[in-house]
């Protein structure tokens, strides 16, 4: 975590850097504020990491001659023939076309969409997949 800190505590300072840059020379609010704004997130998230790497074990990236395999381990369990995300794929979809075409459309997409978070969710609890 280490690493990860000191990478984002660099890309606060360029973001610091570019927004006094663009600030300057542009003098235009908004993206100057953009900038701002990003640099701050980056120190935040920056002095997160570095604050905590303290407190947790090393991990392999923080080792220079640390294996890829080293930090490999359980990813976690997918689903390998759910249908659930495309139901959700596809109500998100036409719940974004909303904006598009006209508010009516969302009122037949959020119903499909939450089929599929509440399907997604819920798959491994009922039917056939209950046991695993």
């Amino acid at each position: 975590m280490k690493i990860q800190g000191k990478l984002f505590l660099w890309l606060s300072v360029f973001l610091l850097v570019m927004a006094v840059t663009y600030g300057v020379w542009s003098k235009e609010p908004v993206g100057t504020t953009a900038l701002v704004l990003a640099f701050g997130l980056a120190i935040m998230i920056g002095f997160y990491l570095a604050f905590t790497a303290n407190r947790v074990d090393a991990m392999a990236q923080d080792n220079k001659e640390a294996d890829v395999a080293d930090e490999a381990g359980e990813v976690g369990f997918f689903s390998p023939h759910s249908w659930q995300p495309l139901s959700l794929a596809i109500g998100g979809a036409f719940l974004f076309m909303a904006v598009v075409f006209g508010w009516w459309l969302a009122y037949f997409s959020a119903p499909l969409l939450l089929i599929g978070l509440f399907g997604w969710v819920f798959e491994y609890y009922r039917g056939e997949n209950r046991t695993q």
